[in-house]
């Protein structure tokens, strides 16, 4: 790799096409440009493991309102997931299983129409509240990913329906209307699982505001080169995923080894983010993950991050009281959403997690 080369002029010349990775994909690239080399690990972690005790637990969440033997179950088993893994799998989730495909759809759709119609959203103004780039840190990650994503604010203050893209503008409304109900329910189960009032963490405003990332990962010509997505945790209280199901290359890092999400069909992917780690004082765990670059593509998915509202959250998060006792004090000081979301930003997928910036 060569490294006497003007970075910024080609990050620049990059972004100025408003067309994304796809566009270079389009044009018939042989070679992936500098910006998108990632640097290497030194030392890498171990490589990523078949062994099915390592693989991400599947929680079924069929009667868990109807039977309350079920309910301690499927809680003790999202606690187990969320305190180890920091990762599961949902199935009788509720989302219809036309609505995530039309979803994915509707992604694609969005991509694979023309760059011109796409230019209307490319934007890195925070303040829009729908915005297509690629690379929200691309001037400030170590490299660039091979990636797209459009971002659309959807709860507290949803956009107007007609700001959306007509791509999928009908489906994202009733897709994350669905991931709403979902999410409440979810933070319901973490609730009891960390031994609170089941609507604890509702009421600390976790599901207030809800983003909906939409990424797009063309085919990669030297995809040992690059990644569609680099090594980080979720600036989030809680994730949820919709995983592409042909491509896959999800991974996530446990003891050291990479472990793949194998897509389940109808199922969706959770995850825990920092700030339910930073209240949870170290309780549950956000995890690094990474995506991997594939000479196969396009790569779908949708990812719904659950913050409070990042415009107008006054209210300050540091770990709840209820769990701290002599043995296990405060390991966080408190902070605005505004400013864990400015802190995360400010130094993109760098490989480095924000909560050490938190940490007490």
């Amino acid at each position: 790799m060569e490294l006497n080369y003007d970075r910024a002029s080609e990050l620049k010349a990059f972004d100025d096409t408003k067309a994304g990775v796809k566009g270079l994909a389009d044009s018939g690239i042989t070679k992936v440009p500098r910006i998108f080399y990632e640097p290497q690990e030194n030392p890498p972690p171990n490589s990523v493991s078949d062994e099915t005790e390592l693989s991400i637990p599947v929680v079924d969440l069929e009667n868990v309102e109807e039977d309350s033997i079920r309910r301690q179950e499927i809680v003790n088993e999202v606690r187990v997931a969320a305190e180890t893994r920091g990762f599961f799998q949902v199935v009788n989730h509720g989302v219809p299983q036309s609505v995530l495909e039309e979803m994915e759809a509707g992604v694609r759709r969005f991509y694979e129409q023309e760059t011109e119609v796409k230019k209307e959203f490319y934007t890195r103004d925070p303040k829009r509240t729908v915005r297509y780039n690629s690379n929200f840190d691309l001037f400030r990650a170590p490299a660039a990913n091979w990636r797209d994503t459009t971002y659309c604010v959807r709860a507290p203050t949803p956009p107007r329906p007609e700001e959306l893209p007509v791509a999928f503008r009908d489906v994202l409304l009733e897709y994350s209307n669905q991931v709403m109900k979902l999410g409440i329910s979810l933070f319901e189960l973490l609730s009891e699982a960390l031994g609170l009032n089941r609507n604890y963490l509702k009421h600390m405003d976790c599901a207030e505001g809800l983003a909906v990332l939409c990424h797009y990962s063309p085919a990669c010509p030297e995809p040992e080169l690059t990644m569609a997505t680099s090594k980080h945790t979720d600036g989030d209280f809680l994730t949820v995923l919709l995983l592409d199901q042909i491509i896959g290359g999800l991974q996530v890092l446990h003891q050291n080894r990479w472990i793949d999400v194998r897509p389940i069909p109808g199922a969706l992917v959770i995850n825990i983010g920092d700030l339910l780690q930073l209240i949870s004082n170290d309780r549950l765990r956000s995890v690094e993950h990474r995506v991997l670059a594939n000479r196969k593509g396009p790569r779908v998915s949708v990812a719904c991050f659950f913050r409070s509202d990042l415009q107008s959250s006054l209210r300050t998060y540091g770990p709840i009281k209820e769990l701290l006792t002599e043995d296990d004090p405060r390991k966080y000081r408190e902070t605005t959403i505004q400013n864990f979301i400015a802190h995360y930003n400010s130094k993109g997928l760098d490989g480095t997690s924000a909560l050490s910036h938190f940490r007490l």
